[in-house]
């Protein structure tokens, strides 16, 4: 019986492939499952495994561009006997051995796919793979990272097998799209997996070794390397490929450059007086490189921009002293650290002061719900936090209910699971009023952006020691600028400038937030 393979849908707007490379050759014996060639597409490269044991029929060569649903290959499944006659004794006995020597394929193939990760989440980007193509994977073992608009996740593996990658590094997928394969097995890691990496090395120095021939597929360029030459304007002949045979990959087009013009001929006397005018080579590197966007930093960005243009938002300054925080915290840090295990930073001091200070005037503890205001009775604070993958903003609750030990406590908690991208969304999803310390960079004034749908924003800078007049004299003070950004549509001036000195004042006198006066 002859089984036709077809190109499959690889994606909604992809309508055809190129056949990079074969893995089988035309007559040649696969198993089932087995992957047989490399297809790529715009956007990606995809492996076409055998749908059934037998002998391998090519209808398409490397380099040949196919419909999806066109034939590609077929698979005799009546051959299996006339292959194995073929194989010599040592690679028959090779199954048995790897049998013995460890667990066999079950024939199930698990097919994993994108989990539900939050409720407003309908698409993730796969961060990076964890476990590579054809690894033996155990049940729960995290084989990739995902990433959302909102936090990063781990993805454990659903059963013990061989892992089969389906979607690629830097791929989106929605909710629900496949995303790898695991061919499942009993009885612990099989043998034939080391047999198969040997062989897939041996594939790879073949090909690397082959590099040099000249073939069909030299000078070839990929679809997707063919679109970035034709953006460039160059010429594949131009472009060596690092591929198999030669082949143009996309990061050969991506490093590629326009060759330079040749300078005109010049007659031989204006040789010399050419060498005297010529620029001098400088010696330096000038490459570049590109990084896709992460979808939390793709997401940061649109909504700023909107914040731009959806508030009317205006910042307003103060400047606060810190002496007396300052002094306050030198005299009882040690004790402080002693009792509860954690360092008295400043930012406990900023969080409650702005908690008495958002009791007082609730319009800027507030935020606009389309024709009404929101009040908020409690104080949840969000703390913008520095992350590797870009800002992110985990919330402190009830803040107005917590003593200094139970905030710093939970600062530190927050920022160290940011820091390892391990922030929950629900660890960053509401707040009702911002903190951001530029300080730590060493700003030393901005406007910060309010962080939607919140009404306000307070940032905080670097202290600076500057010559200030008190009763009279010129004192050297360690001086703070603060700057509050807020929403002009639901906070106005007089509510603004109130709740700034009014935090200026606590601050200046931290012992007004022992008493609540």
């Amino acid at each position: 019986m002859s089984l036709e393979i077809k190109v499959p849908a690889v994606g909604e707007s992809i309508t055809e492939v190129t056949i990079g490379q074969w893995f089988k050759k035309d007559g040649d014996y696969v198993e089932m499952d087995e992957v047989i060639c490399e297809l790529e597409s715009d956007k990606a490269t995809f492996e076409l495994t055998a749908e059934a044991a037998g002998v391998l029929t090519t209808k398409a060569g490397e380099g040949d561009t196919l419909e999806i649903g066109a034939v590609i290959c077929e698979i005799n499944t009546d051959g299996q006997a006339g292959a194995e006659i073929e194989k010599s004794d040592e690679d028959r006995d090779k199954p048995k051995e790897s049998k013995s020597n460890g667990g066999g394929a079950t024939g199930e193939v698990k097919e994993m796919i994108v989990p539900t990760v939050g409720e407003s989440i309908t698409e993730v980007t796969l961060a990076n793979w964890l476990k590579a193509d054809g690894d033996y994977v155990e049940l729960d073992e995290i084989i990739a990272e995902v990433d959302s608009d909102k936090a990063t996740f781990e993805l454990p593996a659903e059963a013990n097998g061989i892992l089969r990658h389906v979607a690629q590094e830097g791929d989106t997928l929605e909710i629900g799209g496949l995303i790898c394969k695991i061919e499942v097995t009993e009885g612990g890691a099989p043998a034939s997996s080391e047999s198969s990496s040997d062989a897939a090395s041996s594939a790879k120095s073949d090909s690397s070794s082959s590099s040099d021939k000249e073939t069909y597929a030299t000078g070839h360029a990929s679809p997707a390397a063919a679109k970035i030459l034709a953006e460039k304007g160059l010429d594949p002949k131009d472009v060596k490929g690092t591929g198999k045979d030669g082949r143009i990959t996309k990061e050969d087009a991506e490093k590629a450059e326009k060759p330079a013009p040749k300078p005109a001929a010049k007659p031989a006397e204006s040789k010399k007086e050419e060498k005297v005018e010529a620029a001098p080579k400088v010696a330096g590197s000038r490459d570049s490189r590109r990084e896709k966007m992460t979808s939390l930093r793709k997401t940061v960005s649109r909504r700023l921009v909107a914040v731009k243009n959806e508030t009317a938002m205006l910042t307003t300054f103060n400047e606060v002293n810190m002496g007396p925080i300052m002094e306050l915290r030198k005299k009882f840090k040690d004790q402080f650290k002693e009792k509860h295990g954690v360092n008295l930073g400043f930012m406990s001091f900023f969080t409650k002061a702005v908690c008495v200070a958002l009791q007082e005037w609730p319009a800027v503890n507030a935020q606009i719900d389309g024709n009404e205001i929101v009040y908020n009775d409690f104080c949840d604070i969000s703390i913008a936090v520095s992350a590797p993958k870009g800002l992110v903003v985990p919330v402190i609750r009830n803040a107005e209910a917590m003593s200094f030990e139970q905030i710093e406590k939970e600062v530190v908690r927050l920022a160290t699971k940011a820091r390892d991208n391990k922030l929950s969304i629900e660890e960053m999803t509401g707040g009702t009023f911002t903190l951001t310390n530029g300080g730590i960079f060493g700003s030393m004034m901005s406007t910060p952006i309010i962080n939607a749908p919140q009404s306000a924003i307070l940032g905080m800078h670097n202290i600076v020691e500057r010559p200030m007049a008190v009763n009279g004299e010129v004192k050297i003070l360690p001086m703070m600028y603060l700057a509050l950004s807020y929403d002009h549509r639901i906070i106005d001036g007089r509510e603004s400038v109130s709740f700034l000195v009014r935090v200026k004042q606590l601050l200046e006198d931290p012992t007004r937030l022992l008493f609540g006066v």
